[in-house]
């Protein structure tokens, strides 16, 4: 049973809106659903934008943050609660331990090594939790196609290549992680 989801993104918002509404959509999705969100700990970018649409909604949120990225990325202190850890190792550990369920957004360097790192520990039997990337206005093709390539040059093997779970819409994510369908208690939420 998913209880909460870890949410890997960025914290800049990208150069197309569609991506904060994506991040915004999700945390109100979520919430809606009494899915608590665990995340970077950012005020800023999508992680500020998946944190604040979920506590605006009235869920609950977790923030995990290095020390050394406290002021850096603007630690949002107004989340329900806000882990600080001593280094970038332990923060993933910590996100790892405590989330049912990883959900990747666009993102950079800091999303893509959050995202293979639970991807190796998958295939390394760590754990079997539900990987999914949100694969908003095809933002992840060209990773896609590489890990593709992975596989026909023998260096990934096809069921690894298979963990991934993957969305194109909101909608589309939440029912791949069985999470349910939009209904009552998702009503008035705009899912696309």
């Amino acid at each position: 049973m998913i209880r909460n989801v870890a949410v890997f993104c960025s914290s800049s918002n990208g150069s197309r809106s569609s991506y904060r509404d994506a991040a915004q959509q999700l945390g109100s999705a979520l919430a809606a659903l009494n899915i608590e969100i665990i995340y970077g700990g950012a005020n800023v970018g999508l992680m500020q934008a998946v944190a604040e649409s979920s506590l605006s909604a009235g869920g609950r949120v977790v923030g995990v943050i290095p020390e050394v990225l406290v002021d850096l990325e603007v630690a949002h202190h107004g989340i329900t609660e806000l882990y600080v850890t001593s280094t970038m190792h332990t923060r993933k550990a910590l996100i790892g331990e405590k989330a049912d369920a990883f959900i990747a957004l666009p993102g950079g360097f800091g999303t893509l090594e959050e995202l293979f790192e639970v991807l190796a520990w998958h295939t390394l039997k760590i754990h079997a939790k539900p990987i999914l990337l949100l694969n908003i206005n095809g933002f992840y093709n060209q990773l896609l196609a590489f890990l593709d390539h992975c596989v026909a040059e023998g260096m990934l093997k096809r069921k690894n290549r298979e963990i991934i779970l993957i969305a194109d819409t909101i909608e589309e994510a939440l029912v791949k992680l069985k999470l349910g369908l939009p209904s009552a208690n998702l009503s008035g939420l705009k899912l696309d």
